[in-house]
Formats: C-alpha cells, structure tokens, sequence
C-alpha cells in the first residue's frame, strides 16, 4: 500500500468504542504493521491505530469520490 486508501469495517470485537460496523476508514500505509497482519486505520478518536487487517476489506471508489472522502476530515 503506497497512499491513504479507504477500508470498511467488516469486525470490531473487543474495540466496538473505537471502531464501527461497517463504516469507511482512512487506512494509512504501513509495511511492518502488514508484515505482522495489521492494518494502520484513523479509527473514530481521529488518531491511528494498529488493528487486525482481517476487520477491514479494501474499498476502491471512483478517483474522484475517493479523493473527497479523503480530504473531507
């Protein structure tokens, strides 16, 4: 993962305060985080954290709508 991508939450066991069914997140790239099987996400404090990568599923969007999403927080 090169860039800022979004991903919905498919799971949130034992973090429900911090993250919610599926909802979109900005994921942020991070190459040990996926060696180890997690997934860097801004979760609902605004900060991010590491998660289990196997609670989200990437979502591709139209360039231009992905683009928005990102840039509206």
């Amino acid at each position: 993962m090169s860039r800022h991508s979004l991903v919905v939450c498919i799971a949130n066991e034992g973090y429900q305060a911090s993250l919610e069914l599926r909802k979109l997140y900005e994921s942020l790239p991070d190459a040990e985080a996926a060696r180890l099987g997690q997934l860097r996400v801004i979760d609902e404090s605004g900060e991010d954290y590491l998660y289990p990568a196997s609670f989200f599923v990437a979502v591709t969007l139209p360039e231009p709508v992905a683009e928005k999403l990102l840039h509206a927080a």
